[in-house]
């Protein structure tokens, strides 16, 4: 029951309190860090960048990506 509390208190939140709170609570389940994986994500993070701002790649906006989600999940 004291769960179920919680979580109408977490809904009522605004996006970026329950994104925070999510965080939080994902990262408590796994507190450690490791340093190589940490490094590797930066590295992808920063080359994704870099294909960005360069030109080499192209982004597509978030009602692209919605509209072909639901397309690829209304065709299974």
């Amino acid at each position: 029951m004291e769960a179920d509390e919680l979580l109408k208190q977490a809904l009522a939140l605004s996006d970026k309190e329950r994104a925070e709170l999510a965080s939080s609570l994902i990262d408590s389940l796994d507190p450690g860090v490791d340093a190589d994986t940490e490094l590797a994500w930066q590295e992808e993070i920063s080359r994704r960048l870099a294909d960005i701002e360069n030109g080499r790649v192209k982004t597509i906006s978030w009602d692209e990506v919605s509209r072909k989600g639901r397309a690829l999940l209304d065709g299974r």
